[in-house]
């Protein structure tokens, strides 16, 4: 029986995509362990795309792991600097576990300035002896067919207020895209339906153009996978831009793009006006965001006009 390694990030959909190049480099490090990676349901059909997973185990946050069998040979805990995190994958009883340092458990030190994709790899890096890429951050493309091909995709939604780019300017943005003959569509979450028909209504466009609630996770992918261009805010959908190397806008409010922006590719746009002193869980629009205009992402979109054809998606790694 293979020695097993079990990986802990049971987060938003940003969180597993920004912790795949560690998740890589895990592989690395243990290539003859079965790599079983601890997140939640909702995410486990995404996880599937990331070639180094051997097999997902549903998880809750903060919550003990379903485990069965013998106790893992690694455990690494990428869920947080500790210690509630720690104890999920310790209680495991692995023959080697890997944490940030916190009380009673030595390991690398955690930086709170550190990019997220930088600093789990630094994890993993520093505690297993690898290197590890920070821009390994393709997924493979679902095999599911996507509802179309070629759309340029605007993301309203986030999930909290402050992280929420009004919705008229998000329509005046679709609007233009559309009047400039792209195949506008808006996608969402079950939760954002209303939000997405109402962008649309804005933007002049019909029911057709709403995605939201309308796709599975792995239909979402496909769909980013295939864009032309994606709009949004600091929100998992630009993460999933960023693992198929698809034009974007990216608008950041509270949260510096320092921390949570995608890698510097001629095919992404960062917008920020911020000084990092927002909060990303606030119920209010961020003054940041809203510093933002719809001239700016206007600006920014015809900077992408040599970007990749749509559909000119990397092999999987």
């Amino acid at each position: 029986m293979r020695p097993r390694a079990v990986v802990l990030r049971p987060l938003g959909l940003g969180d597993l995509l920004t912790g795949v190049p560690a998740i890589r480099a895990i592989r690395a490090a243990v290539p003859d362990h079965r790599l079983v990676l601890a997140t939640t349901s909702a995410l486990a059909p995404l996880a599937g795309l990331i070639d180094a997973v051997d097999e997902v185990l549903p998880a809750r946050e903060l919550e003990p792991l379903d485990w069965v069998g013998p106790p893992p040979e690694l455990a690494v805990d990428l869920h947080g600097k500790g210690p509630a995190s720690h104890v999920v994958v310790a209680e495991l009883e692995p023959a080697r576990l890997l944490t940030f340092d916190s009380p009673g458990y030595p390991g690398p030190t955690w930086h709170p300035d550190e990019h997220e994709v930088q600093r789990w790899c630094r994890l993993v890096s520093e505690g297993l002896g690898v290197e590890a890429d920070p821009d390994a951050l393709d997924l493979a493309v679902p095999a599911v067919a996507p509802p179309v091909t070629g759309a340029s995709v605007v993301h309203p939604g986030a999930a909290y207020p402050g992280r929420r780019w009004p919705p008229d300017r998000f329509a005046a943005v679709a609007r233009f895209l559309a009047d400039a003959g792209h195949d506008v569509r808006i996608t969402g979450g079950p939760a954002e339906v209303e939000l997405a028909r109402a962008v649309a209504s804005a933007a002049g466009l019909d029911d057709d153009a709403v995605l939201a609630g309308r796709t599975t996770s792995m239909e979402l992918a496909a769909v980013v996978a295939a864009a032309r261009v994606v709009v949004c805010g600091d929100t998992g959908v630009a993460h999933l831009a960023t693992a198929y190397r698809r034009p974007s806008v990216v608008l950041f409010g509270p949260v510096s793009p320092a921390l949570w922006g995608p890698p510097p590719r001629e095919q992404h746009v960062v917008l920020w006006h911020g000084d990092g002193a927002g909060d990303p869980w606030g119920t209010e629009l961020d003054p940041a965001l809203a510093a933002i205009t719809v001239d700016e992402v206007l600006h920014a979109l015809a900077t992408l006009r040599a970007a990749p054809r749509p559909g000119a998606v990397p092999p999987r790694r």
